[in-house]
């Protein structure tokens, strides 16, 4: 497999000093979806109290100190992700004080633990790994090929960036589980990959070979009824379509699932830019996406957090009634319509 893969068994997740929604954004996910395997969280300010008390999420996880105060742990995992992706050079004790004790550390930040001379040398010595999950070596380009007959392969795609496209195909994919079907996650984002333990972290493979890295993912998994592909940024975004065209291309879907944040009117990241309406985005997901594999929308996922219980059961309603296709927030509402769209697409695929 050229896929990252993570092994680990027990994890410390480390977020001291930056334990807030905005940058403790992995932290929280790895807690949700992870739970069993994480061992403790690393906050001096939050020390004493649990995971699910600080992050609202995890239950009764420790926050503690200090390694010393972590029972059993393989691996640290740096559980931010702050603007710019700068590894806080106060962390630097505690990620030293780990690979000493033989414990791997794992970061999906853009300063890489293995160009450190000193991480490097301590990891060496000790028998400890540095994993950045963001490094990667894809240097082929896709190549059209077709996949297996029979598999479907369900992308989500959105009007911004971080509005819950890597939450809403978790959702789908543990929705599919449940009833009783075979699917897999696949991961193309650093936190995606650190809670399923493989995958491509597609926005830093080189332009050229986004869409290879993206095909050779699925290829490598394609012996599942059913592929649910993490999206990444937006065909719209002045900063990040690349990407978003590059993973669109390279997985070839059969079914997409739009992602959007009820209330959100402008470009993360850049001001006072509009994001374009719905419908014309939707019409280029679908078009760019029939110019490599015939696809179709088969529903939307609406993070609804800024809304009221009324507000949000009324925006679900009214982007049914405008696209006639199946609306769901995965959290608030459960993922079921979706899923059942899922299993109808595998149906039409598989009759044809």
């Amino acid at each position: 497999m050229s896929t990252l893969s993570l092994q680990h068994q027990k994890i410390a997740i480390l977020t001291d000093g930056y334990s807030t929604p905005f940058l403790a954004k992995t932290a929280i996910s790895l807690l949700r979806y992870r739970t069993d395997d994480i061992a403790a969280v690393i906050d001096r300010a939050g020390a004493g109290s649990t995971a699910q008390e600080l992050f609202g999420t995890g239950g009764d996880i420790p926050v503690v100190s200090s390694l010393d105060d972590v029972a059993e742990a393989d691996a640290v995992y740096l559980g931010i992700a702050p603007p710019g992706g700068k590894l806080p050079e106060e962390w630097r004790p505690l990620i030293v004080d780990a690979l000493r004790r033989k414990m791997d550390v794992v970061s999906g930040l853009h300063d890489f633990l293995c160009e450190d001379a000193e991480y490097l040398h301590t990891a060496n010595q000790a028998g400890a790994k540095l994993v950045d999950v963001r490094r990667n070596r894809h240097k082929s380009t896709a190549m059209g090929r077709p996949f297996r007959q029979g598999g479907v392969r369900i992308h989500s795609v959105g009007h911004d960036c971080s509005i819950g496209k890597m939450v809403t195909t978790l959702e789908l994919q543990r929705g599919l589980v449940a009833a009783g079907q075979d699917a897999k996650f696949l991961a193309s984002g650093q936190t995606g990959i650190m809670i399923s333990g493989e995958g491509v972290p597609v926005d830093c493979v080189v332009a050229d070979f986004v869409s290879g890295a993206a095909e050779e993912l699925v290829a490598e998994n394609q012996q599942h009824d059913f592929l649910l592909i993490e999206g990444q940024g937006s065909i719209s975004h002045p900063s990040f379509s690349a990407v978003t065209l590059g993973l669109l291309h390279g997985v070839a879907p059969d079914g997409l699932v739009f992602c959007y944040e009820a209330g959100r009117t402008q470009v993360k990241g850049l001001d006072n830019i509009d994001i374009p309406e719905m419908k014309a985005q939707i019409d280029a997901y679908e078009t760019m996406a029939n110019l490599r594999h015939r696809c179709k929308f088969i529903g939307i996922a609406v993070n609804t957090r800024r809304l009221g219980d009324e507000q949000a059961k009324a925006e679900l309603a009214r982007v049914e009634s405008e696209f006639n296709l199946p609306a769901c927030d995965v959290y608030r509402t459960g993922s079921e319509r979706l899923v059942a769209a899922c299993i109808a697409l595998r149906e039409q695929v598989v009759s044809q």
